[in-house]
């Protein structure tokens, strides 16, 4: 493993332990390939995803965002915890966010 990756692993494990999400507060993770981009709202007490959304269905972050907060807003979540999974924040983790927060999903 690279050294990159482990500094991301290492960010990824500090912010993990700050955030939990819960079935009316789930977390919102995001993993970014060299190609694609997935979204998750993730309910740690229970161990199950909620909702998720891949870039496979729609071509720009930002509509990766606004669909993950459509599904959240019709089986009743409003709010969110964001979870960049030691991704910096700028780019396509920003726009999915950005994306999300515009479509009603409170983060």
């Amino acid at each position: 493993m690279t050294i990159k990756k482990l500094q991301r692993e290492r960010r990824k494990r500090r912010t993990r332990a700050k955030s939990k999400g819960t079935f009316q507060k789930p977390r919102l993770a995001i993993f970014r390939s060299n190609k694609h981009l997935y979204l998750q709202l993730i309910d740690d007490t229970q161990g199950r995803i909620l909702a998720s959304v891949s870039d496979f269905q729609v071509k720009s972050p930002r509509q990766v965002g606004a669909l993950l907060a459509q599904k959240a807003l019709k089986i009743g979540i409003a709010k969110a915890v964001f979870d960049r999974s030691g991704y910096k924040y700028h780019g396509n983790v920003k726009a999915a966010r950005d994306g999300a927060k515009e479509a009603g999903l409170q983060l």
